[in-house]
């Protein structure tokens, strides 16, 4: 992998250990709020100030602790500040008030956030009208929405932004900054947030670079040697979303579900990094929610040649050559996207990527997952091409990872999740055995113990991660988790597939318009609804509401016509035929019409573009 900044000096110190200047403060916090100001107070830290925040001026100021807090104030004890965020009625801060420990990366503490406060500025709301007052509410039911989504991480004092080995190359002095100036801005979820407090750079220690995705951290044995086993995957926010409104790729070269996954491993002072990545296909193309099991896919006939360009060009400059594995179908409209896939890659005649199809459900069909080995022994030159990050206990890079796979199917979820997890082992195989944990002779799915922790933190990681873009766990864990396809995996995912169903139709219109709240993809103005229309106003069409009605009760008088008999046969014949007629004709209603009844966002009409992160429908001038 490429570095992203500095330049490599193996001379001046050991990257992963060397001293920083300015680290988040990692010590017990105290908040005093009165009604006048928010005092964010260091306890047994060693320093003796107050940060504070005028709820009325709105300014933020470093003060020395000269006994200026007030008796009246109402405390309480967070664990570091998440943002602020502007809404209709005003500024809010966001404090974390619970978190659970992960474990340590290099000897640094992750936690991950449990749960969150949301603070206003003001006092009172009486200066909105009762329509701002209920969007307000909206926004705030949003923004709720979006700090509960699970797996939000942090670490006061190790950069989770960015892998081992871009870490390592890079200068002192970028060690030197505050954890939020040196943040990897594609994986900051709350870098929007934390906008205001970043332009003083003496605030940098109290900013909180939080990632969104999934870290695992394990201690393992092998042979009686223990060692760390981390799993961390980075979510990007750059065309974050759900999983309908969010597909392909945006003008500025940015993926849907763009994830980075690294897998670590610790001992004895060594540490050994892998990285793949996964991200939705790189061209125009949409499938929005109408309703259907399988949305029809739409591919737009602008020429995407340039972004597909971008964005591979961004993949080589960040990790190196590039293996794009596309897990595809290759009938229907699935198999259209693979065509149009491969030909970009033959047109853009760029040496340093490669592509490999291979067509999962066809090749492991009738649950013959073994024929995955026919995938993974074509990687194998590639596998040993590529290497991984190896750094031993006093420092001396042993080795550096010269390129990634990029995995993807059409969600980047299941298929994705199997053939990832099968690199990571063949990886992870080597790397024991090069720290000596792993004698030669023997094979890692030897090691029943280990084996199956292994297989559960992957499971676990692609649960997270499908739970992130398409509001359920994985499907095929069950392989991930025990080597092999069951019965009751299926009956599992069939199961989450009826979920995923309803809550990609019903519920991910909010879940949209919350990740573009939180990430800044739509900004709030204080005064929305009075100098600017609020997008929250806009209306459904009247078949929203009719037909539904129509549908609920030609079906209830349907049924009762059915259960309760009548004098006349013949009279009672009508009514069902009657109500039968008017139920199914509704529903069709419903079923032609399906995108006007689905959860559609309602930020994305008036959006402010940050980056080119969000472009639901057709793609629009850069």
């Amino acid at each position: 992998m490429k570095n992203l900044v500095f330049s490599i000096d193996f001379k001046s110190c050991n990257r992963l250990n060397c001293s920083r200047t300015e680290e988040v403060i990692d010590w017990l916090i105290k908040t005093h709020v009165t009604t006048d100001k928010f005092y964010i107070q260091p306890v047994d830290s060693g320093i003796d100030e107050l940060l504070v925040i005028d709820r009325v001026s709105q300014e933020i100021s470093l003060q020395a602790n000269k006994g200026q807090l007030p008796e009246s104030s109402v405390t309480k004890i967070i664990y570091g500040i998440f943002g602020m965020i502007r809404l209709i009625a005003g500024p809010y801060l966001i404090v974390i008030t619970k978190r659970e420990k992960i474990g340590d990366i290099d000897g640094r503490t992750v936690w991950k956030v449990v749960s969150t406060e949301v603070l206003s500025f003001k006092r009172t709301l009486l200066h909105l009208t009762e329509q701002q007052n209920a969007h307000n509410k909206t926004y705030l039911s949003m923004l709720d929405n979006a700090l509960k989504m699970e797996s939000y991480y942090y670490s006061n004092n190790y950069d989770l932004t960015h892998s081992f080995q871009r870490l390592y190359n890079t200068s002192p002095d970028f060690h030197s900054m505050s954890l939020l100036e040196r943040a990897d801005p594609r994986f900051t979820w709350n870098g929007h947030l934390l906008r205001e407090l970043s332009q003083q750079s003496e605030l940098g220690r109290y900013c909180l670079p939080i990632v969104h995705g999934f870290i695992e951290c394990q201690s393992c044995t092998i042979n009686n040697k223990s060692f760390d086993y981390i799993l961390v995957s980075r979510r990007s926010v750059y065309r974050a979303g759900t999983r309908f409104y969010v597909r392909g790729i945006d003008t500025e070269g940015q993926v849907a579900n763009f994830v980075e996954t690294e897998q670590i491993v610790q001992y004895e002072g060594n540490k050994c990094s892998y990285v793949q990545v996964r991200g939705s296909i790189p061209l125009f193309w949409t499938q929005r929610p109408n309703l259907q099991y399988k949305p029809k896919f739409k591919m737009n006939t602008s020429s995407h040649i340039e972004v597909f360009k971008r964005h591979f060009d961004d993949l080589v400059y960040n990790y190196g050559d590039q293996v794009l594995i596309n897990l595809i179908n290759h009938t229907g409209g699935e198999g259209q996207l693979e065509k149009a896939f491969s030909q970009s890659v033959t047109n853009t005649q760029n040496p340093k990527i490669r592509y490999e199809y291979f067509d999962f459900h066809h090749e492991c069909r009738k649950m013959r997952w073994d024929r995955l080995s026919l995938l993974t022994d074509r990687l194998g030159e590639d596998v040993k091409r590529f290497g991984y990050f190896a750094i031993s206990k006093d420092g001396n890079v042993l080795s550096q990872q010269e390129g990634v796979f990029r995995t993807n199917c059409i969600d980047c979820l299941d298929r994705t999740n199997v053939v990832q997890g099968l690199l990571a082992r063949i990886i992870l195989e080597t790397q024991l055995t090069r720290l000596g944990v792993l004698e030669a002779s023997q094979r890692i799915t030897d090691m029943k113990t280990f084996i199956s922790k292994f297989n559960n933190i992957w499971a676990d990681n692609a649960d997270a991660v499908s739970k992130q873009y398409a509001g359920t766990g994985a499907l095929k864990t069950d392989f991930t988790r025990q080597g092999k396809r069951t019965k009751m995996g299926l009956v599992m995912d069939g199961w989450n597939s009826l979920i995923r169903y309803f809550k990609n139709n019903f519920g991910d219109g909010f879940r949209q318009d919350a990740i573009d709240l939180i990430l800044g993809n739509y900004t709030v103005e204080e005064n929305e609804g009075i100098s600017r229309p609020s997008p929250l106003q806009a209306e459904r069409d009247w078949k929203f509401y009719a037909v539904p009605v129509i549908f609920v009760i030609a079906m209830g008088m349907c049924l009762i016509s059915i259960l309760l008999p009548d004098e006349s046969w013949s009279e009672q014949f009508m009514y069902i035929l009657f109500w039968g007629t008017a139920s199914v004709v509704s529903l069709a209603v419903i079923y032609i019409y399906g995108s006007e009844f689905v959860d559609q966002p309602k930020l994305v009409h008036t959006h402010a573009r940050v980056n080119g992160a969000v472009m639901y429908d057709t793609p629009k001038t850069a």
